[in-house]
């Protein structure tokens, strides 16, 4: 399977390659990145790989899924962004995680609203989610920034999480 490339101002939402591994067990290592994913816990470098075959596989089996993010200027993978739904999952998830050292620049906005266009456009989602821990203020802006709203909570991977979320008819393409 060919995964689709979306291309943004400063961002390059692609394929992985096996060279992005170094930096995504960084990243997947990094409690304060993963203090609001999954268990909250690090990941060891062993689970990384585990995980990022896991997402290319969900590419091979949903047809979509979440990419590689680099950042055009240095040609650095920053983080990952896009669609997921695994298997149980509540709903069809925009999702963004970056390296610590690309916080607070705008990029998992940029990215996720490409993913998000990507998702109402060419995948014809009728409705999507984030899941983010209640606590995870940075997140949360992310999905109102969106234009995602605020549509209830569950209990989710061990504790807490709240859901935003937006209609297709309720989407611009930005």
């Amino acid at each position: 399977m060919q995964i689709p490339q979306l291309e943004t101002q400063r961002l390059i939402l692609r394929g992985w390659r096996e060279e992005d591994f170094d930096a995504y067990s960084e990243m997947c290592g990094d409690p304060e990145v993963m203090r609001y994913i999954g268990a909250g816990k690090p990941l060891s470098c062993e689970e990384s790989w585990r995980n990022m075959a896991m997402i290319l596989g969900h590419w091979y089996l949903r047809g979509y899924g979440l990419w590689a993010v680099e950042e055009r200027q240095s040609g650095e993978m920053i983080g990952r962004i896009g669609c997921h739904q695994p298997h149980g999952w509540p709903g069809f998830e925009i999702g963004w995680t970056l390296r610590r050292a690309y916080w607070r620049r705008g990029f998992a906005i940029e990215a996720a609203r490409a993913a998000l266009n990507y998702a109402f456009a060419e995948l014809q989602q009728s409705h999507v989610i984030s899941l983010i821990r209640p606590e995870n203020v940075a997140s949360r802006r992310v999905a109102e920034k969106l234009g995602e709203k605020l549509t209830g909570k569950m209990e989710f991977m061990g504790g807490e999480a709240v859901i935003y979320g937006m209609r297709r008819e309720d989407w611009q393409l930005i």
